[in-house]
């Protein structure tokens, strides 16, 4: 590759990593541009290692030639099973192993394709070579497992690249990493921020919304759930079951907040505190309502799950509410939390810890069944007024009719008025 091209090259991936180009543009922009500039390149893949609750790392392709694979792959932990036996026959593990950050590889030496495990997949799409490279990060631009840029470059020229080619994706190769980590960088933001502060409340952060004191007053449908008995069971088990417990339980309320369009503002042990907005209040009530179904539903079927596997079951109690809140960073200088706060935040647990004491697993106040559409609250029925602790007034507090469980009919019509 030409000085020149080179240099438009590098020009590009600078441009293009400061405007945020996903990862898979960039690898097929850089492999597009190197074939133009005189580099045969037949195959590139780049993968690097992320902070994620689920997956290890994520990957990107490119081939010079149609295929049925993703040009983007994300991966799990390689450290046990299969995954960590193809891992340890990778070159990258033994490149590591060995304190190599480059390698030159034919294809189709003599027992190759025994040694590596990547080799197999690569003579059958036809390719002759590969040059392999690791970028190792300093501690100080590591995060986590992200430590690394692993990348291997394959071509179906006969005799390999040359040396100016190969001098060329020496210098080339680093600047595509560069604006790839930036991008990685940039994905483990959000991810942080949905995972720790809530989907709604990492975009507001991300956009810029991180002054102390900068809040907004909005009126919200609020969600407040507990488990039933959960203290007297986390004293029962073992302490290395109880996060697990909390886990399955957390997972069943959280997806099916999601699942509508709701937020999860915090998780207070075992309790949850979320919210419902919108333009149409008389939608984001049904949208708590139809979270709650689904939350029952999660329940039955985890409770199946855990009862075949001999470890201890619950249900839970959901109050819900409809109130003004503010809603924005509170907190120090140093420590902020992006929630709402107010006093409709207090009076939704209180409603929420009434439950045990009417024996319904579900109560709402009368702000909430006052604002639903008449069709929603038909499903409600008042279970009495109550002097709710810490709050000055006196409410009526509502709860679904019995006759949903016990009626097939009514239940029927409620599960079409929550699909509407």
């Amino acid at each position: 590759m030409e000085t020149a091209a080179r240099i438009e090259l590098m020009s590009w991936l600078v441009g293009e990593g400061l405007t945020g180009l996903p990862e898979n543009d960039l690898i097929r922009g850089f492999c597009e541009r190197c074939c133009a500039g005189g580099i045969d390149v037949s195959r590139g893949l780049v993968f690097i290692d992320t902070l994620h609750p689920i997956f290890e790392g994520r990957g990107f392709r490119w081939n010079d030639t149609a295929s049925n694979e993703s040009d983007v792959f994300e991966y799990g932990s390689t450290e046990i099973g299969e995954a960590a036996a193809n891992w340890r026959r990778s070159v990258f593990f033994h490149m590591l192993e060995e304190g190599h950050d480059e390698l030159r590889l034919d294809l189709h030496a003599p027992g190759i394709a025994d040694r590596f495990s990547m080799v197999s997949s690569l003579q059958e799409g036809g390719h002759r070579h590969g040059a392999v490279f690791l970028h190792k990060f300093g501690e100080s631009g590591s995060m986590g497992q992200m430590d690394c840029l692993y990348s291997y470059w394959a071509t179906r020229h006969e005799d390999g690249f040359d040396e100016r080619q190969m001098s060329a994706l020496r210098e080339l190769v680093p600047m595509l990493g560069l604006a790839i980590k930036s991008a990685a960088q940039m994905e483990i933001a959000r991810t942080l921020g949905r995972v720790y502060l809530g989907r709604d409340a990492a975009e507001q952060v991300l956009r810029g919304k991180i002054a102390r004191g900068v809040t907004e007053r909005i009126n919200a449908v609020l969600w407040f759930s507990d488990l039933r008995n959960s203290t007297g069971i986390s004293e029962a088990i073992g302490p290395d079951e109880i996060i697990p417990f909390l886990n399955d339980y957390a997972e069943a309320s959280i997806a099916a907040i999601h699942d509508v369009g709701g937020d999860v503002l915090k998780l207070i042990g075992d309790g949850i505190l979320a919210m419902f907005t919108g333009d149409d209040m008389v939608k984001a009530k049904r949208n708590a309502l139809r979270a709650e179904h689904q939350f029952r539903k999660n329940i039955a079927k985890l409770n199946v799950k855990r009862l075949a596997a001999n470890r201890p079951v619950t249900t839970a109690y959901v109050g819900l509410h409809e109130g003004e809140v503010f809603y924005g960073n509170i907190g120090s200088d140093e420590r902020l939390d992006f929630t709402v706060v107010g006093p409709s935040v207090n009076e939704v647990s209180r409603i929420a810890s009434m439950c045990s004491s009417v024996d319904r697993p579900l109560l709402t106040s009368s702000a909430f069944q006052a604002g639903l559409d008449a069709a929603g609250r038909k499903y409600l029925v008042s279970t009495g007024r109550y002097a709710l602790r810490g709050i000055g007034r006196a409410q009526d507090l509502y709860t679904l009719d019995p006759e949903i469980d016990s009626d097939e009919v009514v239940r029927g019509g409620y599960e079409r008025y929550l699909a509407r």
